[in-house]
């Protein structure tokens, strides 16, 4: 079913009267392609609004695509593993992604995102390899989650309602229509390279506090 249905029969009448040129335009149904951001520029707009909502550091997310930001062919299939834990729940949190598929290699990303409980950090960690990809101009992103909340919001299995989680996964859901785009469940042992990733962001953020 379209988005906007058909024109009703009472506003179709009283158009019938107005010439042909002011009448398609009155029968259009109206474009909502202002109300989703197209470029890059728009979409990098949005996250770091986003970001700022839940108090994480953008310059973590600018630096990885600075560093992406040589890769200038378009590549072609990519490959994420991602995954966000938290010591605490809410606690000193970070992530880790596993992006393979560049021409630059395997990419290996951790990072320490403050204090968040489990769910921000795995939609943070799906947030930073969607960034990447949009960065080296992928089309298509397949990614592998530990996660069956983030996999099961993002696929439209299971709605988001929590105010915590919602302009997160707004966002990806955002810069997912980027790319030809999938996500999967992987079991935590199948997701090791991530997670140790994460791990360490934490271990490194609670040993910094503990000597602070």
């Amino acid at each position: 079913m379209p988005l906007f249905g058909a024109v009703p029969p009472f506003a179709r009448l009283h158009t019938e009267k107005c010439n042909p040129l002011k009448r398609a335009c009155l029968l259009k149904p109206p474009s909502t392609s202002a109300c989703f951001p197209q470029s890059r520029s728009q979409l990098r707009k949005k996250v770091v609004g986003v970001l700022q909502g839940h108090q994480l550091n953008n310059l973590t997310l600018r630096t990885t695509c600075r560093m992406l930001a040589g890769a200038n062919s378009r590549m072609s299939n990519l490959v994420a593993y991602v995954d966000g834990g938290s010591l605490g729940n809410p606690g000193p949190a970070g992530i880790g992604v596993v992006i393979e598929g560049s021409q630059a290699g395997k990419i290996r990303i951790a990072k320490r995102i403050g204090r968040q409980d489990n769910n921000v950090a795995e939609y943070v960690a799906l947030l930073e390899a969607l960034q990447c990809a949009l960065t080296l101009r992928a089309k298509t992103l397949h990614v592998y989650s530990d996660s069956q909340v983030v996999v099961k919001q993002m696929s439209g299995e299971y709605a988001c309602r929590s105010p915590r989680l919602y302009s997160l996964h707004w966002i990806c859901r955002k810069l997912a229509r980027s790319f030809d785009f999938s996500i999967s469940h992987v079991p935590r042992e199948h997701n090791t390279e991530a997670n140790g990733l994460a791990s360490s962001a934490v271990r490194k953020q609670t040993s910094k506090r503990t000597c602070a």
